[in-house]
């Protein structure tokens, strides 16, 4: 018997075109050059879509190419101050790293341009509006606590409904 596939509903979510919510992603000081746009998709079985595209991560001078940067919901949305004011990962279960709720897939960059797509069940979208999402400079490691050993924040961007 044939099923259908979660697939088939994210990619009616694409080609219908209907975030419901978004993050307009800056870097500031030697990192002002990344800019990008994270879309939030609700799903109609849970959980959220979750499609970002970022242009300007400083790949150069990285030995080992493709680059990775941790990419992570933060529980405040204020990217002031050089984003010292996001918070911690948001993590409501207080669980450890990498079970945050605010643990995402790291960004794979290519010439300083990444586009990611994924479906995270661990969220609905009221939860995530108002909070931030983060570009740390490094690869998230997954294992050190509390927060991967990401690095600097490099770009920040608030959660905003549409």
């Amino acid at each position: 018997m044939f099923e259908v596939s979660p697939r088939l509903n994210f990619m009616k979510l694409f080609f219908d075109n209907r975030p419901r919510a978004f993050a307009e992603i800056k870097g500031e000081g030697k990192y002002s050059g990344i800019t990008g746009t994270v879309y939030f998709y609700e799903s109609a079985t849970g959980g959220i879509l979750i499609e970002a595209e970022v242009f300007g991560l400083p790949d150069a001078g990285r030995l080992d190419p493709p680059v990775f940067y941790a990419f992570h919901i933060h529980e405040i949305g204020n990217c002031s101050a050089h984003y010292t004011h996001t918070g911690n990962h948001y993590n409501p279960q207080n669980r450890n790293h990498p079970m945050h709720a605010g643990d995402l897939p790291p960004l794979l960059s290519g010439n300083g341009y990444a586009w990611l797509s994924f479906y995270a069940p661990q969220l609905e979208l009221y939860e995530i509006v108002g909070k931030s999402i983060i570009i740390h400079q490094n690869a998230d490691d997954f294992t050190t606590q509390p927060s991967g050993n990401a690095g600097e924040k490099i770009a920040c961007g608030v959660i905003k409904s549409i």
